[in-house]
């Protein structure tokens, strides 16, 4: 069976559409990739654990905010990794430059024997759809494309 994930996808309505929150990947591997690296918050989902659950425990781990409200079932997508990713979407207005995110411990340099913090998330950013179907990773646009 396929790892399986679960994130909230946060829109919120301007008068020219609706934009989504994106998050975009922390560590050394990911700084200089923008176009098809952004994702929704999202993690795999744990042994027993519901996936609203895990999605609103994701979301909160790396982003610092609380998903509050009810959560909309976007319905599941395939990553290119074979990772089905189970959406959810949630109306908000998030703080971009108040996010805070968990961090996780990599070897860094490869094969250095030195291990380095790095926030699992480095940025969040608010775009339009058009803009977000760029930027998000391709085995999440099906989900991006529920968003109205």
């Amino acid at each position: 069976m396929p790892p399986r994930s679960a994130g909230i996808l946060a829109f919120r309505k301007r008068a020219s559409g609706a934009e989504v929150l994106l998050v975009h990947p922390g560590g050394p591997h990911w700084r200089s990739r923008d176009k098809g690296a952004w994702s929704m918050p999202k993690g795999e989902i744990g042994p027993g654990e519901e996936p609203e659950a895990a999605a609103r425990r994701e979301f909160a781990e790396e982003t610092g905010w609380t998903a509050e409200g009810p959560l909309f079932a976007l319905g599941e997508a395939r990553q290119r990794s074979g990772k089905i990713v189970i959406g959810f979407a949630c109306e908000g207005d998030f703080d971009t430059e108040t996010l805070r995110s968990n961090l996780f411990d990599m070897e860094w340099p490869p094969r250095s024997g030195k291990f380095r913090s790095f926030p699992e998330v480095d940025r969040a950013a608010w775009f339009t759809l058009e803009d977000a179907a760029e930027k998000i990773v391709s085995g999440q646009r099906p989900l991006l494309a529920k968003i109205r």
